[in-house]
């Protein structure tokens, strides 16, 4: 309450005051002028304005609520900011609507001490908060607020496979891409936690500030169960750019897959379980276009695809593609840049297993439109799935890149948790 020196016109409306409260007429205010003749008599009245105050407090809820975020505040996270609570009482009507008047459902808890919303909100919205309480003696007590959340200029997803309930191989990294650049590096990978019922240690790498990739030592143990928790709502990636995302992903591991790709012998092994199940003629990258070595990951299956060798800078003169075929079959993506293990119905049989022709890929004999079960690419494409790990060697081709695709099984251990930011 503002202090004021009374003038004795001001002292004698104070009293006037206290009077209307002993006549059952409650005054709140201490700046209600009144009539300047006021003539009440003191001797019937309080003695100081402090006993008004104390009379109008006996007639004031105790419960005290609280609002969060704070009134005003900016970007707030759209999962678990929001939140009213009370002391010395319980809530009884907690309404949350957005600027536009759209409702947004929440619950009181069973205590009646706290309310939050029951659905994630918006971002770069304005909500308004109002929520009442009663004390013990049924008094009530109100409290308002707004804030605004997160805006998506203030804030970072990040965009993740494998996708959470699938079935994968065991060479699967859990890759991330940021859709910002991340400069806390420290703080992100702290908000994500990746662990395996196998017990496997496993460890971050960042490749860049936008892509930050999981892995064990060695490929998953077969038949376990991966888990991957996102953290980092409020989390703050960069200078004033938060994270939003709080989510739980599991994904299973299949049965352990390799295949192994000899370019100098033109085959490929395929084990399960460390055993031999098939071996299929191939044909690789020419000695123009050679395959790269190393450990490449399946990261995506098409039965049927285009592949245009311009989208990759194998053009002619005319600057066309030196092939554009929009029907390959049982095609596997091995490498961002455009490695694909695939069918092959426009070539020789019998390139297959004698031959090295193509523009980098390794091809396997196949027919048009990929409806015949039997050949070989179908017989590869029925039998993998994303996260089979092919090996490529003895090609005169340099080891793939780790952050060419998921591949990063090309790189060493020690080198692996050098990348870590933890």
């Amino acid at each position: 309450m503002e202090k004021r020196v009374m003038t004795d016109g001001k002292r004698r409306r104070g009293l006037a005051a206290a009077a209307a409260v002993l006549g059952g007429v409650l005054v709140l205010s201490a700046c209600n002028d009144g009539d300047k003749g006021g003539s009440a008599d003191a001797s019937q009245s309080p003695q100081s304005q402090a006993q008004v105050d104390e009379a109008a407090a006996q007639k004031t809820s105790k419960a005290q609520i609280t609002i969060s975020p704070k009134n005003g505040s900016q970007n707030a996270s759209i999962n678990n900011d929001a939140k009213v609570t009370v002391t010395d009482g319980k809530l009884t009507e907690v309404t949350m609507t957005s600027a536009e008047g759209d409702a947004v459902k929440g619950e009181i808890s069973a205590d009646g001490l706290s309310w939050q919303p029951s659905v994630q909100l918006k971002r770069a919205t304005v909500y308004k908060i109002a929520a009442t309480a009663k004390d013990a003696d049924g008094l009530e007590a109100h409290e308002n607020g707004s804030f605004t959340t997160v805006s998506q200029a203030n804030s970072f997803i990040g965009n993740f496979t494998p996708e959470d309930g699938s079935t994968v191989g065991v060479g699967m990294p859990v890759s991330i891409t940021f859709n910002k650049a991340i400069t806390d590096k420290k703080a992100v990978q702290g908000g994500i936690k990746v662990t395996s019922t196998s017990g496997q240690e496993v460890v971050g790498h960042w490749f860049n500030s936008q892509r930050l990739d999981f892995r064990p030592e060695n490929y998953w143990a077969e038949g376990s169960t991966v888990t991957m928790k996102l953290n980092l709502d409020g989390v703050e990636g960069a200078k004033g750019v938060y994270g939003v995302q709080q989510k739980t992903v599991t994904f299973k591991i299949g049965r352990n897959q390799v295949s192994t790709v000899d370019v100098k012998t033109k085959t490929m092994t395929v084990t399960q379980d460390g055993k031999t199940i098939k071996t299929i003629p191939v044909s690789a990258g020419s000695p123009q276009n050679t395959t790269y070595n190393g450990q490449m990951v399946i990261s995506e299956k098409f039965k049927e695809t285009r592949m245009n060798g311009a989208t990759v800078g194998f053009t002619d003169s005319d600057g066309k593609g030196e092939y554009d075929i929009k029907d390959v079959p049982h095609a596997m993506r091995l490498s961002t840049s455009g490695t694909f293990i695939h069918g092959n119905y426009w070539g020789a049989r019998s390139i297959f297993g004698s031959v090295n022709t193509s523009h980098g890929c390794v091809g396997l004999a196949d027919v048009k439109g990929a409806g015949d079960p039997d050949q070989q690419a179908a017989w590869l494409f029925n039998h993998s799935i994303v996260g089979d790990v092919v090996i490529v060697k003895n090609s005169a081709d340099k080891t793939i890149a780790p952050d060419n695709g998921l591949n990063g099984w090309n790189m060493s251990w020690s080198e692996w948790k050098a990348g870590s930011a933890l």
